[in-house]
């Protein structure tokens, strides 16, 4: 690890050490921004939606396609649908935090667009498709 794992913070007057976010607690933090933003937008047309994170998605031994990055179960009867993001496949494709927020987005607007049953330029305004 290079750089602090304490950070300096002021409260009041005094000067305190806070630990540093984790790497998973910084992809929490973006994911939820995102999906909270989005699902205050929607909420009417998408029902009960639960977003998850995940470190890794659970494939079987003889896989043979890419490591997939979410998954989008949808809701039968009384079971909400649910929105999995896979965290660690995620940070290995992006260089930075920048790239992290650009892949979150897109992977939720595409899939939400998907439950939609509408293009994903409508679902977020940010949303830049493939690059």
């Amino acid at each position: 690890m290079r750089g602090p794992a304490l950070l300096p913070a002021r409260h009041g007057n005094d000067l305190v050490l806070r630990p540093r976010p984790s790497n998973r607690e910084q992809f929490d933090a973006i994911v939820l921004g995102i999906v909270t933003e989005i699902d205050r937008r929607w909420t009417s047309r998408l029902g009960l939606v639960e977003y998850a994170v995940e470190d890794t998605p659970i494939v079987p031994a003889n896989w043979d396609d890419n490591v997939p990055l979410s998954s989008l179960v949808r809701g039968t009867g009384g079971r909400p649908t649910r929105l999995v993001l896979f965290r660690r496949p995620i940070e290995q494709r992006c260089d930075g935090r920048e790239e992290l927020q650009a892949l979150v987005l897109t992977l939720v607007v595409e899939q939400v667009a998907d439950l939609l049953g509408i293009d994903a330029e409508q679902v977020d305004p940010r949303y830049r498709g493939e690059q």
